[in-house]
């Protein structure tokens, strides 16, 4: 396979992919490759590179003689995965405490600034993308390039239950507020503080989503709708 073609079918797979985190797909809809590749103006070969792609990752089944179906990221697949990354994560803040570079607090202290800005002004949507930055700059302070690429990951598939999270009523100001108590902790170089801090943050979101419903977020949805 050429670099070219290579290249375009990780575009390919990542689109899907996105397209599939993000809902637009119902779970086991199947995923046409001549329709996909219209869509994207590109022949079937990359579309059929990045339906195997897809279906490595659990996120797509390939049925031998009848194609490629959708199996998405289910309700208890979301609980899983915030469980996971709750001990993960709590983890990597304490690691965070211990490790962090001046440009790192800096860059957190940044993000802390804008973000309180725009939770005063009552820009709501402007905190999806924020919250992305903080955790991503934690991930990186705690120093360990395999538990960053691992909670990166969690992260990403999470995020269609973070942005339904962070948009809900009153869920914004306070996640702001344990943003800040994980930032001060990690300052402090108070490492059971900050593993503290970033579990009590991944529990009330748990309960956040508990209280409006995992189904509502699942992959099962399409355009938002049931």
């Amino acid at each position: 396979m050429s670099e070219a073609n290579y290249l375009l079918g990780q575009k390919v797979f990542q689109i899907i992919r996105e397209d599939i985190i993000a809902g637009k797909y119902r779970q086991r809809e199947e995923l046409r490759e001549i329709a996909i590749g219209d869509e994207l103006q590109v022949s079937r070969t990359p579309v059929r590179e990045a339906l195997r792609q897809l279906e490595l990752e659990g996120l797509v089944t390939i049925v031998p003689n009848r194609g490629a179906y959708v199996v998405g990221i289910s309700c208890q697949d979301m609980k899983d995965m915030f469980e996971i990354r709750l001990l993960l994560e709590g983890f990597c803040a304490g690691k965070a405490a211990k490790s962090a570079t001046s440009e790192q607090l800096e860059a957190l202290e940044e993000v802390m600034v804008l973000t309180e800005y725009h939770i005063k002004k009552g820009h709501f949507r402007q905190l999806v993308g924020l919250d992305n930055k903080f955790h991503e700059i934690l991930y990186e302070a705690g120093g360990s390039r395999i538990l960053e690429h691992a909670l990166k990951n969690y992260h990403y598939y999470l995020k269609q239950a973070r942005r339904f999270s962070l948009l809900s009523q009153g869920r914004a100001s306070s996640s702001v507020q344990e943003h800040r108590r994980i930032l001060e902790a990690v300052k402090a170089q108070d490492q059971k503080k900050a593993e503290d801090a970033v579990c009590q943050h991944l529990i009330h979101t748990i309960k956040n989503i508990d209280t409006y419903g995992w189904e509502n977020i699942s992959g099962g949805q399409k355009n938002g709708k049931n």
